[in-house]
């Protein structure tokens, strides 16, 4: 599966919705093409998914197909699906400092967190130091403006919800993500440092994956955040997805589970991290 196929996929669903609209209304998809004054291939490109229809072009599916009374739906269902994957240039475009500052919101809200990484420490577990490492990067790669002390700080601002309110937070790494060097050995040695002493804390549950572990059944995937029961976002090389599908945050929840059972805990997890420390020299 492609890394935006459940975007694809909401709009082929959105498009058999308008379909059964039309053939309701007892139109074929030219004559509807005709009334609105479209090329008559529009139709046909809405109702497989290749075009994403705007809310004008909905409010007029509707008015002529007289199912007026559910512009409405069809306008909130686009629109959800037009923000569920959203390009890192578009995110960024004025700086870091937004990207990171437009999640504050969910984390407030979101009371059981989930996380998943095969190659970072998560955000709310990370120096400062790890942090500016990597935004750093990301800014360079990207060419984007220059707000990195602000963005920074936002990042870890937003790290008191590990010690204020009732969040809780399970996460899971794979050994490598403790043996990828970001910012150096002294930035990693204090990264990891930190990682053990995070792990004391109650509303905290770390779990590693060691490379030992094996793979037949579950093997690495992407990386992941699960928000309650209500959100999964997943960071790609390209864009920013979300997913609200309920099936679809089931299959991540299964998938946590299943990562879960891998992974070893307190002692064995906390000798692993120290076997990093170790290895930087």
């Amino acid at each position: 599966m492609t890394s935006s196929s459940s975007v694809q996929q909401a709009r082929e669903a959105l498009g058999k919705r308008l379909r059964e609209i039309r053939k309701d209304s007892g139109l074929t998809a030219r004559e509807l093409a005709a009334r609105a004054g479209w090329h008559e291939s529009k139709c046909s490109r809405i109702e497989n998914g290749r075009t994403g229809p705007s809310d004008h072009d909905l409010r007029v599916w509707a008015l002529l197909c007289g199912a007026e009374d559910r512009t409405a739906d069809l306008i909130a269902t686009a629109r959800n699906i037009d923000g569920a994957y959203v390009e890192w240039r578009r995110m960024e475009r004025s700086g870091l400092r937004r990207a990171q500052e437009s999640v504050i919101p969910l984390w407030e809200r979101t009371r059981k967190f989930r996380a998943y990484s095969s190659w970072l420490v998560p955000g709310p577990l990370q120096t400062r130091a790890y942090i500016e490492s990597l935004l750093r990067s990301i800014r360079d790669r990207r060419a984007l403006p220059d707000d990195l002390a602000a963005a920074v700080q936002v990042r870890v601002d937003k790290q008191r919800i590990l010690y204020e309110g009732p969040h809780r937070f399970a996460v899971l790494l794979e050994e490598s993500a403790l043996r990828h060097r970001i910012g150096g050995a002294a930035t990693m040695a204090g990264q990891l440092g930190h990682l053990l002493s995070v792990a004391t804390l109650p509303n905290v549950s770390l779990g590693v994956i060691p490379l030992s572990a094996d793979r037949t059944a579950l093997w690495p995937v992407e990386d992941f955040w699960i928000f309650d029961d209500a959100q999964v976002n997943v960071e790609l090389i390209s864009a920013f997805l979300t997913i609200t599908q309920p099936h679809e945050i089931s299959m991540y929840a299964r998938t946590f589970l299943g990562l879960a059972d891998l992974a070893v805990y307190g002692a064995p997890a906390r000798a692993l991290i120290t076997a990093a420390i170790e290895s930087l020299g």
